[in-house]
């Protein structure tokens, strides 16, 4: 048993709009195949299909106001109402209040406390190593909570060494914008057939993607629809890859963003949780909340 998680960061289910909803207008043949057919959006509610359960999860927890990441990505990987702690939604990099419970609770850290191994899988560039590592800008949630569990953040070297994947998943961008033109690339689908067999190394495997999110502040609606198609074409390749035996995928987000382009803020839509594989059953009638999944990767570990 093994768990791999999927994260989309700002990724909320909206109208059926196609003017402002890239999830409304991409061709999203695997993502709809992921909810019994349909696309994601608001009004498409739990679904069952094949090999998934899609259940919109409430990311506001409670507190007023709009959902933030660092707040809503250390509920995730936590399993505490982080926002209801501190008594706000923050965001986007965690401040003190907020590392504090990344660091005590991380699932990361609580995994490499009862012998198991963890890994977020995402390989950053030199520049970002070098300005955390100077001060100039902080790890992410997510970022926090893999450190926490003792986990140096992935290198060039891991991507090269085929230990990771960028955060875009193909490898690409590295190549247009960064200019490392040494490192590999794969199709979307290639990306995510690797992505599961990296996942297997581990008990519990993260990758986290946060270019949706990017879109959903400053559009355009062209951008947002491309990165949705790459990511229906790294699902392909997880469901081939995956075997639905062998453990647990998790789709899940922070909180809604890219589903309105009519604004740059976020939202306060319900996103999608998507689980993949027959352990399912045993857990979909437990995810309401960000703060749920946490609880249910440990029934599934327990079992194991």
């Amino acid at each position: 048993m093994h768990i791999l998680m999927i994260f989309l960061d700002g990724v909320g289910l909206g109208s059926n709009d196609p003017i402002h909803n890239p999830l409304a207008a991409a061709n999203l043949p695997t993502l709809s195949a992921l909810a019994n057919g349909q696309r994601w959006l608001a009004s498409t509610g739990r679904q069952e299909s094949a090999r998934a359960s899609f259940i919109p999860t409430d990311p506001r927890l409670g507190v007023a106001g709009r959902p933030q990441s660092a707040t809503g990505q250390a509920a995730i990987l936590t399993g505490l109402n982080v926002p209801q702690l501190i008594g706000e939604h923050y965001g986007p990099k965690p401040d003190d209040r907020v590392r504090h419970y990344v660091n005590e609770a991380s699932f990361f850290k609580q995994i490499r406390d009862q012998g198991g191994k963890a890994a977020l899988l995402d390989a950053y560039p030199p520049g970002l190593h070098h300005d955390i590592a100077r001060g100039k800008t902080l790890r992410s949630s997510i970022q926090q909570a893999a450190y926490a569990g003792g986990q140096e953040l992935m290198t060039l070297d891991d991507l090269k060494a085929g230990r990771a994947l960028t955060p875009e998943w193909t490898g690409q961008a590295w190549h247009t914008y960064l200019k490392l033109n040494d490192t590999p690339v794969y199709t979307p689908f290639e990306a995510g057939r690797h992505l599961v067999s990296l996942s297997r190394n581990y008990d519990f495997a993260m990758h986290s993607h946060w270019m949706t999110d990017h879109v959903g502040h400053r559009g355009p609606l062209a951008r947002g629809v491309e990165i949705l198609e790459a990511f229906d074409g790294v699902m392909a390749g997880v469901l081939d890859e995956w075997d639905d035996d062998e453990g647990i995928v998790i789709l899940t987000s922070d909180h809604g963003n890219l589903e309105d382009l009519s604004t740059r803020n976020h939202t306060e839509n319900d996103i999608a949780t998507v689980l993949i594989g027959n352990a399912r059953h045993t857990i979909s009638n437990s995810i309401h909340r960000l703060t749920d999944y946490v609880p249910a990767m440990w029934s599934l570990l327990r079992q194991a």
